[in-house]
Order: C-alpha cells, then sequence, then structure tokens
C-alpha cells in the first residue's frame, strides 16, 4: 500500500469514474481497474458496484475512502512539518563587525534572526575595519559589517545604506541654537577628529577642505564611541553619523544638528570572500541584512 495507491482509490470512489481517476494520476484505466480488484481480493469485500454507470461505491467502499482521506491529509501534514523543519537553518553564523554598528542594533537583529532561525546562533566580534577585512579574508568570519567598504580581488561588497552625517554638540554648546548649520560655521572651532588611517576621517576631511573650513582638532581617537564622550565633555564639536547618536541625543547628553546642504553620508557595506560558498544559516542571516538595512531605525 502506497499514498499514490491510497490517492487513486479516493480519486475513483470521488469521481466515480475510472477513466477520470486514471486520468488524474497518469495510469492507464486498465491499471486503476486491476487496483481496485487486487484491494478487493486482499480485503474480501466489493469496494465497487461496477454494474452501473456512474459506478457506486458500496459501504465497504465508503469505509476504505475516509480511511484513504485521513491518511493523505496526515501525510500532507507531516510533509508540511517536515518541510518546515527542513528551512530552519541550524549551525553558527560568524559575523565580524565596525564597533559604531552598535551593540542595540545588531541585539535587534539577533532577535529578529532567532525569530526565524530559532536552531541558529549568531556570534558577533567587534573590530577595527582592517581586522574585519583580515578575519573575512582568513574565514574566521563568514560577513562583515564596513563603513566605506572597499572590494578587491578576493573581497566581495553587498551595498547596505547610507548614513546621514551630522554635526555632534554638547547641549551647551552655542552651535545647538541653529536649527541647522552651513559649514563656514565650523570655521575655527575646537573638533574632535578621527584617527588618520581610517577612511571617514578622509571624507571628513574632503568636505572641510571643499567648503573652505579650518578646524582646530583639539582630540582624535579611532572609534565613534570615544567621540562621543569627548563631545559630551565639551572637549570641541565632530561630524558623526547621525545614527549612532540616537541614545544620547534621547538622554540629552549630546544635540545632532543637521549640515545644510551637505551630500555627507557614511556608506555601509557587507562584505564576504568571494566565491564563498554560504552554509543555511549564513545564507539565512545574509538575507535578514539585505532584507532590513535599517532594522533599528525607529
Amino acid at each position: 500500500m502506497t499514498y499514490e495507491s491510497l490517492k487513486l482509490f479516493k480519486d475513483i470512489a470521488q469521481t466515480r469514474s475510472f477513466s477520470r481517476a486514471a486520468s488524474m494520476n497518469e495510469v492507464s484505466q486498465s491499471a486503476a481497474s486491476q487496483h481496485v480488484q487486487d484491494l478487493e481480493k486482499t480485503m474480501g469485500v466489493m469496494l465497487l458496484d461496477r454494474s452501473t454507470r456512474p459506478l457506486v461505491v458500496t459501504p465497504a467502499g465508503e469505509i476504505y475512502t475516509e480511511f484513504c482521506r485521513d491518511v493523505l491529509r496526515r501525510h500532507e501534514e507531516f510533509e508540511a512539518q517536515i518541510g518546515g523543519m527542513r528551512q530552519q537553518a541550524t549551525g553558527t553564523v560568524r559575523v565580524a563587525s565596525i564597533y559604531s554598528i552598535g551593540l542595540s542594533e545588531m541585539a535587534e537583529l539577533e532577535a529578529e534572526f532567532s525569530k526565524r532561525q530559532p536552531q541558529a546562533q549568531l556570534e558577533v566580534e567587534y573590530l577595527r575595519p582592517e581586522r574585519v577585512y583580515a578575519a573575512v579574508l582568513a574565514d574566521e568570519a563568514d560577513l562583515g559589517l564596513v563603513s566605506y567598504p572597499e572590494p578587491s580581488r578576493e573581497i566581495t561588497v553587498i551595498p547596505w545604506r547610507h548614513e546621514e552625517m551630522v554635526v555632534a554638540a554638547a547641549p551647551d554648546h552655542p552651535l545647538t541654537a541653529l536649527p541647522r548649520i552651513f559649514a563656514h560655521d565650523l570655521n575655527g572651532l575646537e573638533f574632535i577628529g578621527f584617527d588618520e588611517d581610517l577612511p571617514i576621517r578622509r571624507e571628513v576631511n574632503r568636505f572641510l577642505k571643499e567648503h573652505g573650513v579650518e578646524v582646530m582638532e583639539t582630540l582624535h581617537f579611532d572609534n565613534l564611541q570615544m567621540i562621543k564622550e569627548a563631545v559630551a565633555h565639551t572637549a570641541g564639536v565632530s561630524i558623526v553619523p547621525a545614527r549612532i547618536l540616537r541614545d544620547e541625543v534621547a538622554q540629552g547628553r549630546l544635540v545632532a544638528i543637521p549640515i545644510a546642504a551637505a551630500d555627507l553620508y557614511r556608506p555601509l557595506g557587507i562584505i564576504h570572500r568571494k566565491k564563498k560558498r554560504f552554509h543555511p544559516v549564513g545564507q539565512a542571516f545574509l538575507d535578514l541584512l539585505r532584507e532590513k538595512p535599517a532594522l533599528a531605525e525607529n
């Protein structure tokens, strides 16, 4: 007894026709008729009355038809449940990220990923940009999240999002009285910058130079968290992505001031080794990142 044979008899009983059921199941009419004869011989009862047209299902046939329906329904439910389990990836995806992606955002991504793939694990390591590239190249990370991503012969870049850059200032700084500032408003101000080897430093320098602005750099750091702390302690202002100031602005520790008429953004990208073959859990997390580039925007 197979699922195919159960379906064949169910269709014969429902259509009251050997020919139509045979066509539905892609078998010959004689094969369908022989199947019923074999069943009746095995069970020792008549399942169909062939003396009438259309044929009639006997009481025994009705019982067997209901049995076929029940088994086929249970089989469909089983296949659906197994299919769902197959779709749930298992294993661990390793992500290397720059610090400024933020623990809060990664926590939201992890929560969404866990909801979709409860059998999977997400491991995140926060590194300097050059170490993110190194981890991806050494296969210590499946995916990397970096700013100002740079493709190479060995690295593939997937654009993720562009983050608006703003001026960060302490609440009592004179600039906070302005609804927005122009580049020249920064001229001569104490300024907290990024280390010279970082791409974001080069982009900020380009912006200031294009507008003929000279600032007095008082401090420079290699990460946004230190820059935010220095600004909060009134050591100067800085230009940073608006997104990373959300918590400090909500707490009243910092003010984010839009820059008027400035096309100044920080691009973020997803990187991975070229020709990398992702296991299902890695592909599932990559799909989530591409689907929700701004998951924690609100």
